[in-house]
């Protein structure tokens, strides 16, 4: 399983200490700490004053200045200036010969995703025992990457009899992650290990090795569209590294309507989103994210899409792969005995 207690842990508290007004006769009154505003909205700064003389207000948005001011009038904040997530406000009064501060924050987050539903075009056998982790298809052939200590592989599956037609199974230490087509090699990440490799697609022949960038970063999904690589490790992020040197070039947080969206594990690219299945043991769903933005586009619950015996975890929903002649997507799950092709539609 994956854990991340530690990063979950250190976020809350960041974000509990953000969400504290200072309490007192200098405080915020506009807006209320932790109030989310959509991105373009308009708001007051108002604050509550000591009964004092004003010699100067100075608001600041992240530790950068905002606005100076020498009165007690509300200040307009605009959210189309500043990038999603969790923005601090400070405001610094001298009055009197004296100084003091007041803090509030605000979220700004995007519009709701667009609503999407799938139509089942054909089911497939899938192996029960592939733990699935990455999945692709290409010129008739499912590419697929499967975990679990002892089990993990990197596969060519026969799309219709669900058959393997050639496989090379990662050592037995190694937990096997995302995977992705990138020209004539694969791409396959560990999950805890901070190591990837890189195969030949035509033999499955292991050519390279690779270490993360921070081997503390655990690897989960995987793709690439044209130009560089794109991971995820669990959290609200995407990584982007040079698929030459494997370096990551930067990073972006994925938002949605509620904030920040976590867990973001297996995907795919498809004509400039990204396909996201979200690793969560009790809904089966997948987000469509704009990579230039980090904002969730589209969403589609596929809860109820497999009536196979499931456990309370490890039989997760992960793997879509896009068959770009058809249109249609190939999804399936963690050793699922079924793999579905599906036509999405926004609702």
């Amino acid at each position: 399983m994956k854990y991340q207690a530690f990063a979950v842990l250190l976020s809350a508290c960041l974000f509990l200490v953000g969400c504290k007004s200072q309490k007192g006769k200098f405080e915020f009154v506009a807006p209320e700490a932790g109030t989310s505003l959509l991105k373009g909205e308009k708001v007051q700064l108002a604050l509550r004053f000591p009964d004092e003389t004003l010699d100067s207000v100075v608001y600041s948005v992240d530790g950068d200045l905002l606005a100076r001011k020498t009165d007690t009038a509300a200040i307009e904040f605009d959210t189309d200036k500043f990038n999603y997530g969790n923005r601090s406000l400070s405001a610094k009064i001298y009055y009197a010969g004296k100084e003091d501060i007041a803090y509030t924050n605000i979220l700004i987050v995007p519009p709701p995703a667009t609503a999407y539903q799938f139509e089942v075009i054909n089911t497939f056998p899938h192996d029960s025992n592939a733990f699935t982790q990455g999945l692709q298809y290409e010129n008739g052939v499912l590419y697929e990457s499967t975990g679990m200590q002892g089990r993990s592989s990197l596969r060519k599956v026969d799309l219709k009899t669900g058959n393997v037609i050639q496989k090379v199974d990662l050592e037995d230490e190694l937990f096997g992650e995302g995977m992705t087509i990138m020209g004539d090699k694969i791409v396959l990440l560990t999950w805890m290990n901070g190591v990837g490799f890189v195969y030949d697609k035509s033999n499955l022949r292991k050519l390279q090795t690779f270490n993360y960038a921070n081997p503390q970063q655990e690897g989960w999904g995987i793709t690439y569209d044209g130009t560089r690589l794109i991971k995820t490790d669990g959290s609200a992020f995407l990584y982007f590294m040079d698929p030459v040197t494997f370096r990551e070039q930067g990073s972006l947080e994925v938002f949605d309507d509620h904030g920040p969206v976590s867990n973001l594990n297996e995907l795919e690219y498809v004509d400039g989103k990204i396909y996201a299945n979200l690793y969560y043991a009790d809904r089966d769903e997948v987000v469509i994210i704009n990579p230039e933005t980090g904002v969730v586009e589209g969403k589609i619950n596929f809860v109820g899409l497999y009536d196979g015996k499931r456990q309370s975890t490890g039989n997760e929903m992960n793997g879509i792969a896009y068959n770009a002649s058809t249109k249609n997507f190939y999804v399936t799950g963690k050793d699922w005995t079924k793999l579905f092709e599906v036509r999405l539609s926004p609702r």
